[in-house]
């Protein structure tokens, strides 16, 4: 049996059926044109498993599963058999499976406003557990904001895997101001697009509200919907705030195949990243054609299940479904400024 953490213990104990991500046209670029380190891992991943050795095109749907048994950890060792793949409620046959440890591009997006001061110590802490347990070829950047979005990291580094870089980025955190959590969020996705790991992680750390954004809710939803970014969301409260906001950061989780935490104090925050890193590296990637092709501009929902004997009833995470962008969408804000249905 996989031994639980403290971890587990934030879990929502709803499993949302797991796995996650999409081939769009960022996607395809980020593996023609690959970062030095992520080239190796996956070069790596390739020796150590010819499953793995991916072909590349435009229909290609890529997915990051996390695989949970009935006592909420984490489960290892299942085959390309022991899954099932949904799309649209019709089964995919699954063209590449792999279970590597692989590195990804991550960005943490820190809530500076006014009601988190007293938190602050607590989130640079937990940046730094989260980095200290991670893949050390990892690519992070970090997003702070309050009314404004900035980056943590200087202009001429988009992204690290040092230690000091990241704890000066971190500690630029100046607790002030409003709460422009829909920009910071938008602004964390555009940046993962630079990042050349073809896995994506954003881990929002703030109480959820929103009063000084110019983005809306539904445009950075639909962003993340047609992203291939996994959002882990922490929650941090105060009951004198009337601003926060939960359902937002459970909706982001929901939809990208993540996570929301609520934690009933900053301290705990540095075990959760903590977990959060240790998911990362034991999620299980899927990729499929397509079996029945859609226009550009529709929604489609995505299942996968898991099964083994002996295993147990085991849950696994998803998004809930992928948009997949019209052609001008991918160029301008303006055309996914809506929800789509499910």
């Amino acid at each position: 049996m996989t031994k639980r953490t403290a971890f587990d213990a934030y879990r929502n104990p709803r499993f949302a059926w797991s796995a996650f991500a999409l081939c769009l046209l960022a996607f395809v670029a980020s593996i023609t044109t690959p970062d030095v380190a992520c080239s190796q891992a996956l070069a790596s991943a390739q020796n150590e498993s010819s499953d793995y050795t991916l072909k590349v095109n435009a229909n290609l749907v890529i997915l990051s599963a996390t695989v949970l048994n009935h006592h909420n950890a984490l489960v290892s060792g299942l085959v390309k058999d022991d899954f099932q793949v949904y799309e649209d409620h019709v089964l995919q046959p699954i063209k590449h499976f792999s279970h590597q440890d692989i590195p990804v591009t991550v960005g943490l997006v820190i809530d500076n406003s006014g009601s988190m001061g007293p938190k602050s110590a607590d989130v640079i802490a937990a940046g730094l557990s989260f980095a200290a347990s991670s893949n050390p070829r990892d690519q992070i950047f970090v997003v702070n904001f309050n009314e404004h979005v900035t980056y943590g990291l200087p202009a001429d580094i988009p992204f690290t895997d040092r230690r000091d870089q990241l704890q000066r980025a971190l500690s630029a955190i100046h607790t002030i101001g409003e709460t422009a959590l829909y920009d910071a969020i938008a602004t964390a996705l555009d940046h993962l697009k630079k990042g050349k790991c073809d896995k994506k992680v954003l881990i929002v750390i703030s109480d959820g509200g929103d009063n000084a954004s110019r983005h809306n809710l539904a445009q950075v939803i639909e962003m993340a919907k047609v992203s291939t970014a996994i959002i882990y969301a922490i929650g941090i409260f105060d009951a004198q705030d009337g601003d926060q906001n939960p359902g937002v950061l459970k909706r982001f989780a929901k939809e990208t195949g993540g996570e929301a935490f609520f934690p009933e104090s900053s301290s705990e925050i540095a075990s959760i990243c903590e977990g959060i890193a240790h998911d990362i590296r034991n999620q299980y990637t899927l990729a499929y054609v397509p079996s029945i092709p859609k226009p550009d501009g529709g929604y489609r929902t995505v299942e996968v299940k898991a099964s083994a004997p002996g295993r147990g009833r085991l849950s696994v995470r998803t998004r809930t479904g992928y948009s997949v962008p019209s052609v001008p969408a991918l160029n301008s804000l303006q055309t996914v400024g809506h929800d789509s249905k499910k």
